[in-house]
């Protein structure tokens, strides 16, 4: 479990005879059991909806909890899975290394292709996994392209959800008021403003 836990509501119901059932209202978790049910059932089964929703949590959102090796260890099981196949040696570059840094200001990540190394914003933490995974892709493809130019945009395409991604983290970043407008800034490419 987190180590802050939740509001948990318990709503007893003398029409549920046998079921358990839990769900997140905001903030707050609301776990509905019946009404005959005893207080150590009770916590039980407050314990258990807690358990597996924390689960679930960490499957969406694998970013909460994951270090720089987990990040590592994820980018080269997607440059395997997407980016090997298409690379024309048969291997995709491999970051030297990945690492999770303070908020940018502008990128959700960022690619020092001489260098080798990844940089992934720590706004990225709460994000579905998913997502993540496309941000990864993204700058692990800056390690053979470094413009976003058609060689690039077809490479990142390998991912699948390359494009629900965008639209995603572009949502995100018009909710929150970020301005973030790609995955990383492009200094070369006249629509992308460079960082200062």
């Amino acid at each position: 479990m987190a180590d802050t836990q939740p509001e948990v509501e318990v709503r007893r119901s003398a029409r549920r005879r046998r079921t358990v059932a839990w769900r997140r209202e905001g903030e707050k978790v609301v776990v509905q059991i019946p009404a005959s049910m005893s207080r150590a059932e009770e916590r039980r089964w407050v314990d258990e909806a807690l358990r597996r929703l924390e689960r679930a949590d960490t499957r969406r959102r694998p970013g909460r909890r994951a270090g720089d090796a987990d990040l590592a260890a994820r980018a080269d099981r997607l440059a395997r899975a997407h980016l090997d196949p298409i690379a024309p040696d048969g291997a995709w570059p491999r970051p030297a290394s990945v690492r999770w840094t303070r908020p940018m200001r502008t990128r959700w990540a960022s690619c020092t292709p001489t260098e080798g190394t990844i940089r992934m914003s720590e706004r990225l933490r709460d994000v579905p996994g998913w997502v993540l995974d496309h941000v990864l892709v993204h700058e692990l493809v800056h390690l053979r392209e470094p413009h976003h130019g058609p060689a690039f945009r077809a490479a990142e395409a390998a991912y699948p959800r390359s494009e629900r991604a965008i639209g995603y983290l572009e949502g995100l970043a018009a909710g929150a008021g970020l301005p973030i407008t790609d995955t990383d800034g492009d200094p070369d490419d006249p629509e992308e403003p460079d960082e200062d």
